[in-house]
C-alpha cells in the first residue's frame, strides 16, 4: 500500500494527488455547509428584523461567498502539489481573475437588488416619465462599468500589461468604429428619443409595421409589446429615420362609417335616418358630443350613401363602444324600417319586333 501511495506521477506522489483532491472536495462540502447555514439560520434571523436591507444583502452575497470558498479550496489544493513554474503562474493568474470577477458578480447582484427594492418603486410612483426611461440606461451603464473595472483590475493583478492592451485597442479603434457603425446609429437614435420625445414608456405606437405598447427604451433598442402580447425589439436607429405614429397622443378616436339606404327611401326618411344617427352618438357616454357628423354624401350605384363620423373619448373601450353604436344603429334602423342597400343590378331586355 505504501509503495502504491509513494508512486510518482507528474512530480507528485499518488498520496499528494489524493490530499489535493480531498482539499478540493472538502472546500465544496464546506461551501455547501455555509450555504445551508446562511439559508436556514442567517436568513431566519434577518427575517425577524424590520429592515429589508439585511435580507437583501444576505440573499445577494450567499452565492458569491460559496463560490469564493470553492475557489479558495481549489487554489489551496493545487498549491499543495509540486507544479512547474508555468502551471503555478497560470493558476495564480486564473485565481486572481476569478476572485475579482466574483467580487464584481456580488456587487452587480447587490446593486440590482437595491434598485428593484428601493429605487424602482420610487420611479414608478413619480409622475414624470423621464426617470422611467433613464433608470434602465443608468442601471445597465453602472453594471457595465463594474464589469469593465473588474476586467481591468483582474487582468492587471494577473500580470498583464493593461497599458499595452489599451494601446492595442486604440490601434484597432478605427476598424471597431467601422464595424460598430450600426451601434453608433442606434445610440444616436436613442438620443433622439430622449430629446425629441416622439413617445415615452407605456405609449402605444406604430413603427416598422408593428403596433404595440412601449415597454422599455434602451441605449441600443426599444422594446414593444404588440397587441398579440409578443415582445418586439426595434433598433433605435429606425426612430431617427422613419415615421412613427404615436397612437396614445390622440385625444379621441375618430370612427367613420358609411351606410347605404335603398333608392326607395324618401327624403323625409333620409333626414330621419341622419337624425337617428346623431341621437345614437349623443346618447352614448363614451362618445364625444362635439364633432359628430352625419351627411348625405352620394348617390351610389346601388344605394344612397350616408357618412356618419363620431369620436370615442380617450380612455374608453374602443371596441366595446363601436359594438354598442353598431348594435344601436341596427336596432333603430329596423324599428324605423330603413332598408340597408346591397350591391344590385337591374337589367332591362327589349324584345325584337
Amino acid at each position: 500500500m505504501n509503495d502504491f501511495v509513494s508512486q510518482t506521477f507528474y512530480n507528485n506522489t499518488i498520496g499528494e494527488w489524493a490530499i489535493a483532491l480531498v482539499i478540493i472536495v472538502a472546500s465544496v462540502i464546506i461551501a455547501k455547509l455555509v450555504y445551508f447555514i446562511i439559508s436556514r439560520v442567517v436568513k431566519k434571523y434577518t427575517s425577524r428584523s424590520k429592515s429589508k436591507l439585511d435580507d437583501l444583502i444576505v440573499d445577494m452575497v450567499e452565492e458569491p461567498i460559496v463560490f469564493a470558498i470553492i475557489i479558495a479550496g481549489v487554489w489551496y489544493g493545487l498549491n499543495f502539489l509540486n507544479l512547474n513554474d508555468w502551471w503555478e503562474n497560470f493558476i495564480g493568474k486564473v485565481y486572481y481573475i476569478l476572485i475579482i470577477f466574483n467580487i464584481a458578480w456580488m456587487l452587480s447582484r447587490l446593486f440590482d437588488a437595491l434598485v428593484d427594492e428601493y429605487l424602482k418603486p420610487l420611479v414608478d410612483k413619480s409622475d414624470s416619465d423621464l426617470d422611467d426611461q433613464l433608470l434602465p440606461i443608468a442601471r445597465k451603464g453602472i453594471k457595465v462599468t463594474v464589469w469593465v473595472i473588474a476586467l481591468i483590475v483582474g487582468l492587471n493583478n494577473a500580470g498583464y500589461d493593461i497599458g499595452a492592451l489599451i494601446a492595442g485597442l486604440g490601434i484597432g479603434g478605427l476598424a471597431l468604429a467601422m464595424a460598430a457603425k450600426d451601434s453608433v446609429a442606434n445610440l444616436f437614435g436613442g438620443f433622439t428619443i430622449f430629446t425629441d420625445k416622439p413617445f415615452t414608456i407605456h405609449d402605444r405606437i406604430k413603427a416598422d409595421g408593428f403596433d404595440g405598447t412601449v415597454e422599455e427604451i434602451g441605449i441600443r433598442s426599444t422594446r414593444l409589446k404588440t397587441l398579440d402580447g409578443r415582445i418586439v425589439t426595434i433598433p433605435n436607429a429606425l426612430f431617427a429615420s422613419e415615421s412613427i405614429e404615436n397612437v396614445s397622443s390622440e385625444n379621441r378616436r375618430k370612427i367613420p362609417i358609411d351606410l347605404g339606404l335603398t333608392y326607395d327611401t324618401t327624403p323625409e326618411a333620409m333626414q330621419k335616418a341622419m337624425d337617428v344617427l346623431q341621437e345614437i352618438a349623443k346618447n352614448n357616454k363614451s362618445v364625444d358630443p362635439v364633432g359628430i357628423v352625419t351627411a348625405f354624401t352620394a348617390f351610389g350605384d346601388s344605394a344612397m350613401n350616408i357618412r356618419f363620423i363620431y369620436y370615442i373619448i380617450k380612455g374608453e373601450d374602443i371596441y366595446a363602444t363601436m359594438s354598442a353604436i353598431n348594435m344601436e344603429i341596427l336596432k333603430k334602423f329596423n324599428e324605423n324600417k330603413f332598408d340597408f342597400a346591397f350591391p344590385s343590378q337591374t337589367i332591362y331586355t327589349v324584345k325584337g319586333s
